[in-house]
């Protein structure tokens, strides 16, 4: 089975052990990602069954009254732009960068090194084989910033990409993204409130 290469996973179990979690839930995950870090040397390759890391970023513009989402068209539903790790990755934050140019268009992102928080979840993954299995995700989720100039272009990963405000998003959104969105409220502060926009 394919291993991710040394230096990332070391940097993957250096950012989680350093990283403060808001809560004692989210430092729960975080003690778990590290032990699941521990038994599994691959733990952040897409071909490890057993499940694996994952990286997602929450794109917002400069205002901080909107953030981008991605319909996906696996999962069928609005969420931050994310996926698997590759090789070519040097660490989490990277990954959840290549990712958001990769789904959102925009060259221009700036990745908070610092988590948001984490979600772990089933996900129908493709198999390699032309099919398709549940497995688990463990996302490591992060801010993004990006310009005032910015436009999102769509790709072939996304149904649909729009910029939604942060108080009224899409109907059927799951929790875990509200959860992120609040998460992202939490660290930009007053800017996300209306009144006080520039």
């Amino acid at each position: 089975m394919p291993t991710t290469s040394e230096p990332f996973h070391a940097a993957a179990v250096h950012l989680l052990t350093g990283w403060t979690a808001p809560s004692a839930d989210q430092d729960t995950l975080r003690r778990d990602y590290l032990h699941f870090l521990s038994e599994h040397p691959d733990g952040l390759h897409r071909q490890q069954r057993a499940g694996h890391l994952t990286a997602s970023a929450l794109i917002v513009d400069p205002t901080r009254q909107v953030v981008l989402l991605t319909l996906h068209p696996l999962v069928g539903r609005w969420l931050q732009t994310g996926g698997h790790c590759e090789p070519s990755d040097l660490d989490l934050p990277a990954a959840a960068r290549r990712e958001a140019v990769e789904e959102g268009g925009i060259t221009e992102v700036t990745i908070d090194p610092d988590p948001l928080r984490l979600d772990r979840h089933l996900v129908r993954c493709r198999d390699g084989a032309g099919g398709e299995t549940r497995l688990q995700h463990l996302d490591v989720q992060f801010l993004a910033r990006v310009p005032a100039d910015a436009v999102a272009i769509p790709s072939s990963e996304s149904l649909d990409l729009r910029w939604w405000p942060w108080d009224a998003l899409p109907d059927g959104t799951d929790a875990s993204v509200r959860n992120l969105v609040m998460a992202a409220h939490g660290r930009l502060g007053p800017l996300f409130d209306h009144d006080t926009a520039p």
